[in-house]
Parts: structure tokens; C-alpha cells; sequence
């Protein structure tokens, strides 16, 4: 049945109470595949919320890759686990802007009507380690919009109350959708993971990518010193722009990159471009960094442990080049430094994170807004890396710059891309 997208940015009921139906961008399992194939518009029953439930209608919803994962159904299919297998169907979209519509039982700090961000950690409440250790280290852990069914490119989505923040004034519908699932996950990394201070020196792999932007402008507010690793001059600039003392193109040390496969001559060959990787890190910080910050993977852990100095901490989220590590374990415990995992953040972190956008003391930074007819399409070109930068998707906001009710400094508007 087609969706008439013509009253996408309207709603038909007042705040406290639902609609039977609206329009979403569903991925079912027998269509797994191409993002453009994937994703089709359907009309779904607008889910109630439980205890300690909100529904938000979502005025902009923003784009990440783990919703191109989700529409190829790889690495894993999202429909075996998480709370798929009881709906059957996946709406995506990890990161949202939006109103509360309706709360339910035992829900007393939001109301119908609070403009609220969404960030994307969700955990049972019954679960011991949400009461005294972290909600990450919960069982129950999951991401909101890929480990669950009620993502944001939709006109309604279910979360859990302690999802919500209060939506930053000085930013519009589309600023405030594009930063909560990069950004609080790179403050985790390095706030509270690495334990960031004023003073060290920090090597950012992707500066110019949705983490490393944040990674950036996180360390010129700690009055720490970076170096960013880019893609082009271009972005160079965007990341020196940011906060960072300088960068390098990646494309002068092409030779670091690990595939795995190496013979040893390749093997050594490599090393010798990561060696001198490591001593240009060096000059450029006036000493070895304090912290890296990974989130490449395969292709550049090898050259992290090395260049990281003795006592440093590699600090990684994520491997898009491939989770297989390969390494110079030596270099690691004979120099004792230290590798650390992050995943996300937790409610307290992103509350902290959420207070320094909304004192404009970071600062978004979006590449393009699309609209709510453009959702699979902004997924394949994000699978096949044409786009640029962050994107945010327009759902209940019927143009760019709507939702802002006071001045400030918005997102930084750039071609930047990881």
C-alpha cells in the first residue's frame, strides 16, 4: 500500500494522545540487502509505551552506519536478536530530535510537549549493573534503532525515559538530530575511558568522520593538543579549523595500512612507513601522543600501538577496516600501554556531553539535510561512500532550520567526511 508523505510533518492528534498508524521506513528480513532496496515506506501501528516509556514524534532523525548494517544484514542480521523477533519488522535510526507525545507508568520527570534529543543506550532496569556499575555492562545492553524494533525514521518512536535530554534551544530540528550517537560515544572514549586531561597529546584517526570531529573539538575544550589523520587537505583544514594543532594526509603514508595478508618483505616494508608515521606524529605534537584515538580497526591498530608513547592508551570503538587485530604485541607489553574498549556512553555521560553543546562549547557538524522521502537513499550513499559527513533526515520538520527558539552558533555546515 503506498504512504502519502504529504502529512508526514503533520500529526493529527494533540500531544497525550497517539495515532493509530504512521508512516515509517521498515527493513523486513526477506528484503535484506542493498540500503535502496531494503528500506521501503510502510504505514505501522504506533506502538504504546510501557512503564517508564516515552513515544517521541521524531522531527528529525539522523543517519548512521550502523543502519547500513542493519539493511544488508551484515556482519549479523539485527532480526535475531534484540526485540525483533517479536515484531518482525526493523525501523532503523539511531538518533533523533523530537516532542514527546505520550508517557507511560511511572514516567514523572517528562511531560506532552518537552522538545527532547534522543541518545541510544538502552538497558532493563532490572538489571543489577543499570544500580551501581554501568548500564553498558548490563545483559540486557542493547543500541536503540539497530538492537531494537522503534528507530527514528518514522513519525513516532518508543524509547525508554532515560533516553531522553533536553533538546539544545539554540539548535534547529536537523542540528540537534545529527550529533548524540558519534558524539557521546567519542566523549566516553576519551573523557571517561582515557581520562582525557589538559596537557596530553592525542593522535585522531578519521578527524574529519562523525567521531573524529567531536574527538577534536573534545580536546581543544580539555586544553589538550591533536593531531588529525584525514583524507584530504580539505579536511585538514575542517579539523585544524576544529581545534587541531595540525594533520596528515593519510594518503603520504599509504604503506602503514595493514591487510593482514603481508609477506614478511611486505610486512617489513610496512613497518618502516609506520615508523615514519609515528616519528611525523612526533614532531608535529613535540613527543609521542598520550592517547590514540581508534576507530579504524585492522588496517591502522598496528601503527596505534607503535606510535602510542610507553604508558599510553589506545583507545578504540569500533574497526571499519575489520575487527581482525593483527599486531606487534611487543611493542605493547615491553612499553606497557594500555588498550582500552569503549562502547557508547551511558545516561550520565551523555547528559554531560548534551550540557557542552548547549553551551556551545562543541558544536555540531553536518554535512546535509534530506528529507523524509530520501531515507534509503541517504543509506546508500553512505554504503557506498558518497556522502560527505553527517546526515540528517527531516520526519516531522517540514524544512531545515525549524525548531531553533533561541540564538547561538548552530552546527558547522562542512564537507567533511572519514
Amino acid at each position: 500500500m503506498a504512504v502519502d508523505l504529504s502529512n508526514v510533518t503533520r500529526v493529527a492528534t494533540e500531544p497525550g494522545e497517539l495515532p493509530p498508524s504512521m508512516a515509517a521506513w521498515v527493513i523486513r528480513p526477506e528484503r535484506e540487502g542493498e540500503p535502496k532496496d531494503a528500506f521501503q515506506l510502510e504505514e505501522i501501528e504506533v506502538p504504546e509505551p510501557g512503564a517508564f516509556e516515552v513515544i517521541v514524534r521524531v522531527m528529525a532523525a539522523g543517519v548512521n552506519f550502523n543502519n547500513v548494517w542493519a539493511a544488508l544484514g551484515r556482519p549479523v542480521s539485527v532480526f535475531g536478536y534484540g526485540d525483533h523477533p517479536q515484531y518482525g519488522h526493523h525501523i532503523g535510526g539511531s538518533d533523533a530530535a523530537g516532542v514527546v507525545w505520550k508517557v507511560g507508568e511511572g514516567v514523572t520527570r517528562w511531560k506532552p510537549g518537552d522538545e527532547v534529543v534522543v541518545h541510544c543506550n538502552q538497558a532493563s532496569y532490572e538489571d543489577v549493573e543499570v544500580h551501581g556499575l554501568d548500564p553498558l555492562a548490563a545483559p540486557s545492553q542493547r543500541i536503540w534503532g539497530y538492537e531494537t524494533t522503534w528507530g527514528s525514521f518514522a513519525q513516532f518512536t518508543k524509547v525508554q525515559a532515560q533516553q531522553l535530554l533536553p533538546k539544545p534551544r539554540h539548535l534547529s530540528w536537523d542540528e540537534a538530530a545529527s550529533y548524540g550517537l558519534t558524539y557521546f560515544t567519542a566523549y566516553r572514549m576519551l573523557m571517561d575511558r582515557a581520562r582525557l586531561q589538559a596537557g596530553h597529546r592525542v593522535l585522531i584517526w578519521g578527524a574529519a568522520g562523525g567521531l573524529g570531529v567531536f574527538a577534536v573539538q573534545l580536546c581543544k575544550a580539555a586544553g589538550a593538543e591533536c593531531v588529525g589523520v584525514v583524507s584530504s587537505a580539505e579536511k585538514g583544514e575542517l579539523v585544524k579549523r576544529l581545534g587541531a594543532t595540525a594533520y596528515i594526509d593519510r594518503s603520504e603514508f599509504a604503506g602503514m595500512m595493514r591487510r593482514g595478508d603481508e609477506t614478511p618483505e611486505e610486512e617489513k616494508a610496512r613497518f618502516t612507513v609506520s615508523r615514519a608515521f609515528a616519528k611525523r606524529v612526533s614532531e608535529l605534537l613535540g613527543a609521542p601522543p598520550d592517547i590514540v584515538f581508534e576507530h579504524v580497526g585492522k588496517a591502522t591498530f598496528p601503527t596505534s600501538v607503535l606510535t602510542v608513547k610507553p604508558f599510553g592508551k589506545v583507545v578504540i570503538c569500533g574497526a571499519t577496516s575489520g575487527y581482525q587485530l593483527d599486531f606487534d604485541v611487543r611493542y605493547l607489553w615491553m612499553r606497557q600501554k594500555e588498550i582500552i574498549g569503549s562502547h557508547f556512553a551511558n545516561a550520565w555521560e551523555c547528559q554531560k556531553a548534551n550540557q557542552l553543546i548547549e553551551q556551545s562549547k562543541i558544536r555540531p557538524v553536518l554535512w546535509k539535510t534530506m528529507g523524509f522521502d530520501q531515507v534509503a537513499e541517504a543509506h546508500q550513499l553512505m554504503h557506498e561512500n558518497k556522502h560527505l559527513g553527517k546526515i540528517s533526515i527531516l520526519v516531522g520538520a517540514a524544512e531545515e532550520g525549524q525548531g531553533r527558539t533561541e540564538p547561538g552558533p548552530g552546527a558547522i555546515r562542512a564537507e567533511v567526511g572519514s
